[in-house]
């Protein structure tokens, strides 16, 4: 008997099978997992697999989780009693192992065991790099296939970390994130395999959501503030579908984490959408060229779930949240200020939520006394680049108007050596 079932926010309907499940009533709706059991840890097994909150009942492969730690040099810097740092990346010293250096690797792992559970045979992905990294490795490692389409623009940022193997990586020549969303449900369709599913798929944003079961874990408690960069919102969406759980579960806390989700200026749509205190974004706000200038390209989805019930709207007006958009420049300072107060380098993503709690506290959004968990996406890439052997992508290079027959040609082309 399984220990969860799938409910639509929308109509509150339990629904049927237990992979990237949709409400045929509420399409505007997310679906949650809802766990009939209290929260709990394993002492038997490991890393990830430890927490009971998570959409799958087996072990097929190890996965590593996050790192939650009292931060020092960073809190001293800013003034902060009960500064935590959920760092999602490789760090050793710290007990962090995660081979991508980012915390999707929890999200594909949970999504992957989750597939494999459903006896879903394989897999379509779109990514903006960080997702299509470990689902490379996770493939590799555990002979499931995927098929991964990634935009141009984020093909010299992305790196494999096997040599040979690797699934097929389609790169669309003339389009960004969003395109490849789009292609991927066509490369779905002639393949005849599924899609990921993106931020409705409830295993993705349960894997991503471990960092809270991690942090209570680590803590006890809920933390009062939680900090992060958004670009689709799935990441925040998981975190606060488990703080909800958290607080049903009644023994870590009585209230909900104010939620801060950063954007990088000027493609910042969420950010812009919140400061008007709407539901709706601006399809301005979404115009493909800002994309162009801002660092964080990882960040760029122009399909972010922001107005879809349970989306990122209600998670910052449940939990009384804030939004902020920083420039490249503070971005860039925070990363500096990161590596030099806390000893380790991260990822420009992760530079945005630093920036953004630099803002909070000048802005006194946040107390001296307050317990804040600030998450690092991502980090440690210096590091374990320092140590280990990289791989750039073998990119099968299509357009974003590829027809049926020219993704299936694309998908029998062998790839190019990087």
């Amino acid at each position: 008997m399984s220990h969860y079932v799938l409910r639509c926010r929308g109509c509150g309907k339990v629904l049927e099978g237990s992979f990237c499940a949709f409400c045929e009533h509420c399409r505007g709706s997310l679906v949650i997992t809802e766990y009939n059991e209290p929260f709990r840890e394993d002492s038997l097994k490991e890393g990830l697999w430890r927490f009971n909150w998570l959409p799958v009942h087996r072990m097929n492969f190890k996965a590593e989780s996050t790192v939650v730690y009292p931060s020092e040099g960073l809190a001293r810097f800013l003034g902060l009693r009960n500064l935590y740092i959920a760092f999602s990346g490789y760090w050793p010293e710290k007990g962090a192992y995660l081979k991508t250096c980012t915390f999707k690797e929890m999200e594909v792992a949970t999504v992957l065991q989750n597939s494999i559970e459903n006896s879903i045979e394989g897999l379509v992905v779109a990514s903006a790099g960080n997702t299509a990294r470990s689902f490379a490795y996770f493939s590799v490692n555990t002979g499931y296939p995927v098929i991964i389409v990634v935009p141009i623009a984020c093909l010299k940022e992305m790196w494999y970390v096997h040599e040979n193997g690797n699934p097929q990586t389609l790169v669309i020549v003339d389009g960004d994130y969003s395109d490849a969303i789009d292609l991927a449900k066509r490369v779905s369709d002639v393949a005849g395999i599924p899609s990921e599913g993106g931020v409705k798929n409830p295993a993705k944003r349960d894997g991503l959501g471990s960092v809270l079961l991690e942090a209570v874990s680590r803590i006890g408690r809920l933390p009062d503030h939680y900090f992060q960069a958004v670009g689709s919102g799935a990441g925040a969406i998981g975190v606060f579908e488990m703080a909800e759980r958290f607080l049903k579960d009644g023994r870590f806390g009585t209230r909900l984490p104010r939620f801060h989700l950063i954007q990088n200026l000027p493609f910042a749509p969420m950010f812009r959408a919140w400061k008007r205190y709407s539901r709706q974004i601006h399809p301005e706000d979404l115009d493909p060229s800002f994309i162009e200038s801002i660092t964080t390209r990882v960040l760029s989805s122009r399909y972010p779930a922001y107005s879809i019930i349970g989306g990122v709207y209600d998670l910052l007006e449940k939990s009384g949240g804030e939004m902020y958009g920083v420039t490249n420049e503070e971005i860039y300072l925070a990363m500096r200020l990161f590596v030099e107060s806390e000893g380790i380098d991260i990822v420009p993503a992760s530079g945005a939520a630093v920036a953004g709690l630099l803002q909070a506290v000048k802005e006194k959004k946040v107390n001296s006394e307050d317990l804040i968990l600030l998450h690092i996406t991502g980090g440690g890439e210096e590091r374990y680049k320092r140590k280990f052997r990289t791989y750039p992508v073998q990119p099968i290079f299509i357009s974003k108007k590829a027809e049926a027959r020219e993704i299936e040609e694309a998908l029998w082309r062998p790839a190019r050596k990087g």
